[in-house]
């Protein structure tokens, strides 16, 4: 599918940015009415409970949630609420040792003049629509007392309203340039902080590794660093051996989900960094698929579900739906591709910018295998759950952690399900003593 945009792509210019509205073909809109009346579903073993999502997304929920696509979602409304809720533009940028992409993003400036640009990054299968919960707050405060900021939130080429690439070699590495790109020469933001969950993790690492001097914070929700090893960080290693002994129990929940993770829920994973096309004819062409696909991740890393009404959901899943899934799913090839291993590299190397951490209990992990461990067997650390959280120790090894805090309640969707959580971490770990000193210094 071809994304309508106010102006040609062709004529864009460098740099410049457009005021943009969400507009979605009608046509694709009806024609996935269509889709969705002549779907046809596997039928469930007798054998398998409801609550069982043990083979993957369950048919009744996603036959419920397919009839109201089909029949009470107006993909209209959505439409209208994210063009009001959002300030939307896209602007082509030229970025270095790719070339030309489009972006599309969303910008609010506080009305305080000394507020800090804050760049968001997303994940898959997220959006900029992460931010819908969080944007209000973190511009303009109730209190005069909490910090403001300049909020930006660009969409990953592929994802939503950012065109598709035309050619391959979109990695986090180029998208970090042209995130760069967007905040420095479009925006002119000379130092800005960052906030990353999902690839946007990955990115926001990125940003940092290759361009020191502009970032000057950084909050992550997902913190997928390798292991240690005794080389590496001995301390973090050895008590990593007695972790039976030494390990709170959100540390031990960490590990043992490794396991039930790789085992159990990394199929998608695989698929996705191999042979993302193949995929890509599936859930490209079947609302049902892309669905299915989408909301067994919402089950299985999500922990609040009542922050998803069923609109939310299938507003998640059309961010996808729109550019026919394949863009989305190419990005995991680019990212965890075995020949450039993008995403990985990121938080194998350490950064000195100060870094803010939040974990909530049921956030995944996507990469970094447990490579070199210690035999954990002699430690026996007790039964699995749906979790991964990484310890605070494994990630001191890559940043300069100056903010940490564990929650027992949210997951990998975080800005949706714990705004306010998540608004209030970006405000006190940003409002810190050190991210000042570090933001106005030279």
């Amino acid at each position: 599918m071809v994304l309508k945009t106010p102006t040609s792509l062709q004529e864009l210019k460098f740099n410049v940015p457009v005021p943009y509205k969400l507009h979605v073909d009608r046509d694709l809109l009806s024609w996935t009415k269509k889709k969705l009346a002549l779907a046809r579903y596997p039928e469930e073993q007798t054998d398998f409970a409801e609550s069982n999502w043990a083979q993957g997304a369950k048919v009744s929920r996603v036959k419920e949630l397919a009839d109201f696509w089909r029949d009470e979602y107006r993909w209209e409304d959505e439409e209208e609420r994210l063009n009001a809720a959002f300030n939307h533009f896209i602007v082509k940028v030229d970025v270095p040792g790719y070339g030309s992409l489009v972006l599309h993003y969303v910008h609010h400036r506080s009305t305080n003049t000394s507020a800090m640009p804050l760049l968001f990054s997303h994940g898959w299968p997220g959006s900029f629509v992460e931010a819908a919960r969080i944007v209000q707050p973190l511009t303009q405060p109730e209190s005069a007392g909490d910090p403001s900021f300049h909020f930006v939130a660009p969409s990953i080429p592929g994802f939503g309203f950012s065109p598709a690439p035309t050619k391959s070699g979109v990695g986090p590495e180029v998208v970090a340039r042209a995130y760069k790109i967007l905040m420095t020469d479009v925006l002119h933001y000379p130092r800005f902080v960052t906030q990353g969950g999902d690839f946007g993790s990955f990115i926001t690492r990125s940003i940092a590794i290759q361009f020191p001097q502009l970032v000057r914070g950084q909050h992550l929700n997902m913190f997928p660093v390798p292991p240690p090893t005794f080389t590496s960080a001995p301390l973090a290693y050895l008590r990593w051996c007695f972790a039976a002994v030494t390990y709170s129990d959100f540390e031990r929940q960490a590990l043992a989900v490794r396991e039930n993770f790789e085992k159990d829920q990394s199929g998608y994973l695989e698929l996705q960094k191999t042979r993302p096309q193949t995929l890509g004819f599936a859930l490209g062409d079947s609302p049902i698929g892309l669905l299915a696909w989408f909301l067994e991740k919402f089950h299985d890393w999500g922990d609040v579900y009542e922050a998803f009404s069923d609109t939310d959901i299938i507003t998640l899943v059309m961010m996808h739906w729109i550019q026919g899934a394949t863009p989305g799913l190419r990005f995991y090839r680019e990212a965890f591709g075995s020949s450039k291993r993008e995403a990985e590299k990121t938080f194998e190397t350490y950064l000195s910018v100060p870094t803010g951490v939040s974990m909530y209990t049921k956030e995944q992990l996507h990469v970094s295998q447990l490579h070199d461990a210690p035999p954990l067997e002699l430690f026996p650390l007790g039964g699995t759950n749906n979790t991964f959280k990484c310890p605070r120790d494994w990630a001191a090894q890559a940043a300069n952690i100056q903010y940490w805090r564990e929650y027992e309640h949210g997951g990998h969707f975080s800005s949706l399900e714990r705004p306010d959580l998540f608004v209030k971490d970006v405000r006190t770990f940003f409002s810190s003593t050190t991210v000042l000193k570090s933001f106005h210094g030279n």
